[in-house]
């Protein structure tokens, strides 16, 4: 059984002869315990081509100390690491297998770095004996296992104790070793460390493309992207807040992109993919739609007066999202797990190593850029007449969730081109983005009504009252109405000429 453990640490330079300062003065330490030395022998594993260390991910079996193991760290930001940890065993556990499947595929995970540590702790106690972080000075000797030679170096690190994110003794604690010299480290980890100074460190990626050009713009966006995607399968995994949210959020940015810039990078090549990526989105929004829905409920049953809450109604709710969540969430792991995500990661990987530029992607990025963008507004300026111009209805709604559509896909386009036209396309992706948030707002609550009136009916067949169910109907319907007079206006700010105009200078 994995566990995990958010890390908090910082890293500092040091030597043999480096000398710690009293700790005992830092604001808040009322004493230090030495803990003695303990020998750590790590083995890190890696593909032959380091792509974990490339995305700073460490994989590594331990032994000595009391964590010994398997541990998979994943950065969360400077400074603060996830660590799954699984136990000790002669091959890596299928537990923390799945969590690296996105950059592993099908490459091998063998043995990258030896690295032996002689590790001297001591504890930081409050003055009530509650640990409050833990400093080492660290032995470190490495050996390079893929062909790079060996390193040895002395290190201070110093840790937050479990269960807190308040960095503020950190803070105190730095201030001090900084007043005895010791300055903090330039490597975030030990791993990225021996991988540099045993010269097998991996490259960086480069984006293709001669810079200023449309080609290297679009591409630079594509790999962000691309990158997302990667970064988001083991959170979603790991059943991270927002974690699903932010890779359908991605793949449609990816696809968005593809349609948009499709003067650009070759249809052939990017069609297939955006047909690829819509399946995956597809897949995980069973999850996504279910857990938006169930929180629009829940707020919405809370805003209801008791005397209004006519029978179980809650109890049905919650049977209702349980038999849905773990099936939404089956069907979303299941897809990762696919080789048809494995087969669409490797297609996006060689569309970035061999590009399919066509001549437009030689240009200066600012007018071919901002053509796009202006084309997608335009587009999105047809839906909305059109939906506008139905009478309030089914038919309406249909139409306006098109325009919703249209109307990520135009803020998409401005997101994108930010690097290179600036505040225009910043300011045009805000009230577009409004316009896209009042859209979605009237799409939840189309589909709010559906979800209402299925549970009505569920609940008269069992012999409860209907009455609450109808009533949030009712106010659903209330909501819809009203942001759809309210659209107009929210649209016209979206569609000021002065917007456009800064855009096509």
């Amino acid at each position: 059984m994995a566990e995990t453990k958010r890390e908090i640490e910082r890293k500092y330079e040091a030597t043999g002869g480096t000398e710690l300062p009293d700790l005992t003065r830092v604001p808040g330490v009322a004493s230090v315990v030495d803990d003695g030395v303990m020998e750590l022998d790590a083995v890190y594993h890696d593909t032959p081509d380091l792509r974990l260390a490339a995305d700073g991910v460490t994989l590594r079996r331990r032994t000595g100390g009391s964590d010994a193991g398997w541990h998979v760290k994943f950065p969360v930001a400077a400074g603060i690491r996830d660590e799954i940890r699984a136990p000790l065993s002669d091959t890596l556990p299928d537990a923390l297998a799945g969590l690296l499947r996105s950059r592993v595929r099908a490459a091998d995970v063998v043995p990258a770095v030896h690295l032996h540590s002689s590790r001297d702790v001591r504890r930081l106690l409050a003055p009530d004996g509650t640990l409050l972080a833990e400093l080492s000075v660290d032995t470190v000797h490495a050996e390079s296992l893929l062909g790079g030679g060996e390193a040895s170096w002395t290190e201070i690190e110093v840790e937050l104790a479990d269960d807190t994110d308040d960095e503020t003794i950190l803070d105190a604690i730095e201030k001090r070793l900084k007043k005895a010299d010791i300055a903090p480290s330039n490597a975030p980890s030990k791993l990225a460390r021996a991988l540099e100074e045993t010269g097998a460190a991996p490259r960086p990626p480069t984006t293709p493309g001669k810079p200023g050009t449309a080609g290297a713009a679009v591409l630079g966006y594509v790999r962000e992207q691309i990158e997302a995607i990667v970064a988001l399968d083991p959170a979603v995994r790991r059943d991270l807040p927002d974690a699903v949210h932010q890779l359908r959020v991605a793949c449609r940015r990816l696809r968005s992109a593809f349609k948009t810039y499709r003067a650009v990078l070759d249809r052939d090549v990017t069609d297939p993919l955006g047909e690829e990526l819509k399946w995956l989105a597809g897949e995980l929004g069973a999850a996504r739609d279910q857990e938006v829905l169930t929180e629009r409920l829940r707020a919405a049953l809370d805003e209801v007066p008791k005397t209004l809450r006519l029978g179980p109604v809650r109890a049905r709710l919650r049977i209702w999202t349980a038999a849905r969540a773990a099936d939404a969430r089956r069907r979303a792991v299941d897809a990762l797990d696919s080789d048809r995500h494995l087969a669409l990661l490797e297609a996006l990987d060689a569309l970035l190593a061999d590009p399919p530029l066509r001549k437009a992607a030689r240009r200066d990025a600012p007018k071919v850029l901002s053509r796009a963008v202006l084309k997608d507004h335009d587009r999105l300026a047809g839906r909305v007449d059109d939906a506008l111009a139905l009478d309030p209805g089914h038919e309406r709604d249909l139409a306006l969730h098109a325009a919703r559509k249209a109307a990520k896909r135009a803020r998409y386009a401005a997101d994108a081109a930010r690097p290179t036209l600036g505040k225009p396309a910043k300011k045009l992706a805000k009230r577009v983005k409004a316009v896209q948030s009042l859209l979605g707002e009237h799409q939840d609550a189309v589909v709010a009504r559906a979800t209402l009136r299925e549970l009505a009916i569920q609940a008269h067949a069992a012999g409860e009252s209907a009455f609450t169910w109808g009533l949030l109907h009712g106010r659903e319907e209330a909501a819809a109405a009203e942001q759809e007079r309210e659209l107009p206006a929210v649209w016209a700010r979206a569609s000021a000429p002065g917007i456009r105009a800064a855009l096509s200078r």
